[in-house]
């Protein structure tokens, strides 16, 4: 039973489903006297939200943070932390219809068969995007964690809709303008045309997918544990948790099987006494450890498999086939809202692998 939990040394263990009270999570692991306040966590969960984008779900969730436990007087106690958010806009009536009738490119059947029928369906419960609410909140604080001990930075953006491609970003531009539109890419010739390609997909009926690109920068060299956990495994081990996920490349990824190892091969260099290399086909990892070069990955999502278009199902009841046409309030194209969900996903794994491999201590200060 321990499908629900992330990581060895920082421990995420999640909780809820998409309709359900709340949805949360426990975090053990997080080192005394990290500063941590629900405001900062709010912070990253907005960016999460829907808002009132033509190119996202009309549910409107507040996604308010709650911390119940594991932080005193504005620190990390060292006792476990619990985190929960409260679930406000819900209408489970469209999935009554659907109990039936699994809805295709969802996990309805497969969990109906697994847990005996006894699963939370409405939403799509526990399979929903709505539980990648919990990873930003406990991500949010091992961001915080890697960036106060060790300066790591770890950007994310929209590269690819609908074959429209972001090109030659710089860290720069990413930084500064990922959160500029609405889908989350700082390109913003690239972003206009991503726009127009969701809403037409929405006016259809239909949807879209895409690729998140992902930059952690500062790592220090050393962090993996090969071979079942070592870094690039356990960072696709946790990115594939993310619903929608069906891709995950790290550095030139599936172009190397393209090339000699001639050209794939990051020659080492050096630079104001440092070891670096002078390309980064590898991604910033080499033999599940990282090499100090900016990890670099692409995470690529299936388009939303909720669409009001006809499709045929099965009654699992009478196993006639049937055409559906999905209710309910779906994003047109998930990928703008993976954005920030990728960063958090992201953190929880090096916070988890810095704290294993020592460069993290187990109190940031001394008590009171």
């Amino acid at each position: 039973m321990k499908g629900d939990i992330l990581g060895e040394r920082f421990i995420f263990s999640g909780f809820g489903e998409s309709h359900g009270k709340l949805i949360g999570c426990v975090i053990e692991g997080c080192p005394a006297g990290l500063r941590i306040s629900e405001e900062y966590i709010q912070e990253e969960l907005d960016l999460r939200r829907p808002g009132t984008s033509i190119v996202t779900t009309m549910r409107s969730e507040s996604d308010k943070v709650e911390i119940m436990s594991g932080v005193f007087n504005g620190y990390a106690t060292g006792a476990p932390i619990c985190l929960i958010i409260k679930n406000k806009d819900t209408d489970s009536r469209p999935y009554e219809k659907l109990l039936k009738t699994p809805r295709p490119g969802h996990a309805d059947y497969v969990a109906q068969i697994k847990y005996g029928g006894f699963n939370d369906y409405r939403g799509g419960g526990r399979f929903s995007g709505r539980i990648t609410a919990s990873f930003v909140a406990a991500g949010s604080i091992a961001k915080k964690l890697l960036g106060e001990t060790l300066g790591v930075e770890i950007l994310a953006y929209t590269k690819i809709i609908n074959g429209f491609e972001s090109r030659d970003v710089s860290i720069d531009q990413i930084r500064d303008s990922r959160y500029s539109n609405e889908v989350r890419c700082p390109d913003e010739r690239v972003a206009k045309s991503m726009k127009e390609a969701i809403v037409k997909a929405r006016g259809d009926g239909d949807s879209l997918g895409g690729v998140v690109e992902c930059y952690s920068l500062n790592i220090p060299v050393g962090i993996g544990e090969p071979v079942f956990s070592s870094l690039d495994s356990d960072l696709s081990r946790a990115l594939y948790a993310i619903p929608a996920v069906k891709g995950v490349e790290f550095g030139s990824g599936f172009s190397s099987s393209k090339k000699r190892g001639s050209e794939n091969n990051d020659a080492y260099t050096t630079t104001n006494g440092k070891i670096i290399t002078s390309t980064n086909n590898s991604g910033g990892i080499v033999g599940g450890i990282s090499n100090g070069m900016p990890i670099i990955m692409r995470v690529a999502f299936k388009p939303t498999s909720s669409i009001a278009i006809s499709q045929k199902t099965v009654r699992i009841d009478s196993l006639k086939e049937e055409n559906i046409i999905v209710p309910g309030r779906h994003d047109p194209c998930v990928v703008p809202r993976a954005v920030p969900v990728i960063e958090n996903v992201v953190a929880l794994v090096l916070a988890d692998h810095a704290l294993r491999a020592g460069f993290i201590p187990n109190v940031l200060r001394e008590s009171k």
